[in-house]
This record gives structure tokens, sequence and C-alpha cells, in this order.
């Protein structure tokens, strides 16, 4: 590896064929969705290994300066406000190692999915839509896409790249318009975006984690 890994992994039962890397949110850690792989229903013999990478610890500004393991820097309640640019490319980039090292690995970028919820679904989004390669598709839940008014300029991924955005109708965290609006600013670009909304507030649920499980499925089968 050309980096240091900081990673929980669930290897396959049988051969990896295909990977997914799950970023989880603010002030979480990799074991967070961790507990999400058996309940996807996925078979064996897709030999998917997870990777649930954990974010570096810095101070959160909208927590009173409390260092926690945090994707990027919130500044403002309002999310547009004051974005941390530098931090949203730094965690970017870091995600890209992951990526490349599973291509190193010898799995082909299409049988990569890059996931995340919240902040990990923005840098998910960040970092999938820039990355170089073709990947299977991103799944990105309860967030927002970041930095929009960059995506014109900087977007370099196929515009046939599977993405699905999930958000619940009650989050009080980020609320729901936020990711309607991401998900419009995504097909205004040409992308084709699977939305589902879900009576929840800023989690998952057994129903969106069936969607999720025959998503991945149809992607990686």
């Amino acid at each position: 590896m050309s980096f240091k890994q900081d990673a929980i992994i669930v290897e396959p039962k049988e051969s990896h064929k295909a990977s997914v890397i799950w970023l989880h949110g603010l002030g979480a850690d990799g074991h967070d969705f961790e507990p999400i792989v058996p309940e996807l229903g996925l078979s064996d013999d897709l030999g998917i290994r997870f990777i649930f990478p954990n974010a570096p610890k810095r101070p959160v500004t909208i927590n009173g300066g409390m260092s926690m393991r945090a994707w990027y820097d919130v500044k403002s309640p309002n999310l547009r406000d004051k974005e941390d640019t530098e931090s949203i490319i730094e965690s970017s980039n870091l995600i890209n190692n992951y990526i490349n090292a599973e291509i190193e690995a010898g799995i082909e970028s299409n049988k990569i999915i890059l996931a995340g919820f919240s902040q990990g679904g923005a840098i998910t989004l960040h970092a999938g839509l820039r990355f170089p390669s073709p990947l299977a598709g991103l799944l990105a839940l309860s967030c927002y896409l970041p930095l929009p008014g960059q995506l014109k300029e900087e977007v370099i991924a196929d515009k046939g790249m599977a993405i699905m955005m999930a958000h619940g109708i009650s989050d009080p965290v980020i609320p729901v318009d936020q990711g309607r609006t991401s998900s419009e600013t995504l097909k205004e670009q040409g992308y084709s975006v699977e939305w589902h909304e879900y009576m929840m507030q800023h989690s998952v649920c057994l129903e969106e984690i069936t969607a999720i499980g025959a998503w991945i499925k149809r992607l990686l089968a």
C-alpha cells in the first residue's frame, strides 16, 4: 500500500471480486456501519470486501471546537455557509487512496462502490464525481452535495454512473430539501439519480437497507 490505512475491513467469505468503501458520519467511526453488512442480504458469491475508513480527528466549530472524527469542519448550521473546502478536498484525496489501493489489489474500478452517510455521503459525492476511472456507483445517504458551484468545472465521472441517494423526510440535521436540491443539481449535470425518501430522521431504516442491498446486488452481480 502507498498509504497507511485506518479502517475497519470486512473480508468476503469467497474470493475478493468487488469492494464497497463506506464512509461514516460526523463524530462516528468505521465501526458505525459495520453491522449493516449482514443485513444487506448479499450473496457470498459476490465476493465483496467492505472497507469502513476512519475519518481523521479535527476540531469541529459547530460542536464548540471539540475534536472528533470528521471528514471536514462544519462552521455554521447553514451547511452552505463557509464550507471547509480545504478539508473536503483533503478527505476526498484520502478516499481516492482507498479506491486506488483496491485497484492495485486487482479489483476493476467498475467493481468498486463508494458509499457514505451524512458527512461521509458528502465526501462520497465530492470524491466519486471527480475520480478519473469509472466506478460501479455512488451511494449517498442523508447528505448533500458539497461545493456545488465547482461541480460543472471539476466533475469528470461518467454520466452513466449509478447514483443512489436516500434521505429521511424528518431529518433535523441535514434537511431533506438539501438532499433533494443536491439530487436535482446532479440531474441538471446529466446524471441519473435514484432518489429515495423514508419516514425517518437522521438515520437509516430497514426498508432503506433492503433497497441498498438490492442496488448493490444489481451493480456488482
